[in-house]
């Protein structure tokens, strides 16, 4: 009864997050009004026959909630499969680069096209790229231990912020260095039905196959000696969880910049509900995360006049709420 109960509040609570999205805002609007408009399909009906209510929350609130939503999810999936397998609890989705790589390309795409639109495949192709190279730094000794991916991480991670200070060094200060440094604070003001489907397909990919394969983490938590001995090929499931860790976390980076802290908060506020069988732990943190980002979004547009990057509200939130964490649990049990 339990279990159905949890598994009941995982589905309800990202559905009952993006419903508050929808009506909160600068220009807030009430139970009915939500209600009317989502009656109100744009697909089954003429669009231009409805008013302002209509347009905010199918143009606007619902694209960002649902794309808040997937984003979340993706960090905080991501950052339960990376602290699973390098069995570390410090690791968040951007340990081996991803984050820094999807930076330097969305940068290089508004300095070369001078228009953020080309970011999305830029980000999404060098976040790929630096987790690449951190693998291949990680075999260098033929292995793939975790003390060498986290190195080679570390490595690429800093040639690629070194190379992104270089592109903002070169950038037009006035149109081009603006805009790369409001895309690295990350936002969902741009969300598009366009992103959703778009982003959609690696993040989903990633999401599922690390679903698939959660309780080969389990096994892979123990060290590399007994998960052999349960005939699991270490090598080739660690592969399998770092490419499907990368791409949704890759797949969310590019439309939403970069966003600090879910992936290393919401997976232990996750362990210290259900415990770290990530069997449960992964749907549970997908859930958490989704609501985490979602909220977050919401103080984003109703705190001040202009609206408040979501890379400094995640750090202002899950910094000291991670102090609140390390004081709860001293540690234990990670």
């Amino acid at each position: 009864m339990k279990r159905v109960s949890l598994y009941a509040a995982v589905c309800l609570a990202p559905i009952i997050c993006i419903f508050l999205s929808l009506c909160m805002g600068r220009y807030p609007l009430g139970l009915s009004d939500v209600m009317n408009a989502l009656g109100n399909v744009p697909l089954w009906t003429d669009n231009s026959s409805f008013g302002i209510n209509h347009t905010i929350i199918w143009e606007i609130r619902l694209p960002r909630a649902i794309l808040g939503a997937m984003v979340g999810a993706c960090l905080a999936v991501s950052g339960v499969a990376f602290q699973g397998l390098f069995r570390n609890p410090l690791v968040s989705s951007g340990i081996l680069g991803v984050s820094s790589g999807a930076g330097f390309g969305a940068a290089l795409a508004i300095l070369l096209f001078n228009t953020v639109a080309a970011a999305y495949p830029f980000a999404l192709v060098f976040g790929m790229l630096a987790v690449v190279c951190s693998y291949l730094i990680g075999r260098l000794y033929r292995t793939t231990s975790a003390i060498m991916l986290v190195l080679g991480g570390v490595i690429v991670s800093s040639v690629f912020a070194a190379l992104l200070s270089f592109v903002k060094y070169v950038a037009d200060p006035y149109e081009q260095l603006p805009a790369i440094v409001f895309w690295l604070m990350g936002s969902l003001a741009s969300a598009r039905y366009s992103d959703i489907l778009i982003a959609g397909i690696p993040m989903s990919i990633g999401v599922i196959g690390l679903l698939a394969i959660r309780w080969q983490i389990n096994v892979l938590s123990m060290g590399d000696r007994e998960a052999q001995a349960l005939g699991i090929h270490t090598s080739l499931s660690k592969g399998i969880v770092i490419f499907c860790a990368t791409l949704a976390t890759a797949g969310a980076v590019c439309v939403s910049g970069v966003i600090g802290w879910i992936g290393l908060v919401i997976p232990h506020i996750g362990r210290m509900l259900i415990g770290n069988d990530n069997r449960i732990l992964i749907p549970v943190s997908l859930s958490l995360g989704a609501c985490f980002l979602i909220l977050v979004d919401i103080l984003s547009r109703i705190i001040t006049g202009a609206e408040i990057p979501l890379g400094i509200l995640t750090a202002l939130v899950g910094g000291p709420f991670f102090v609140y964490l390390l004081k709860k649990t001293k540690g234990g049990d990670w």
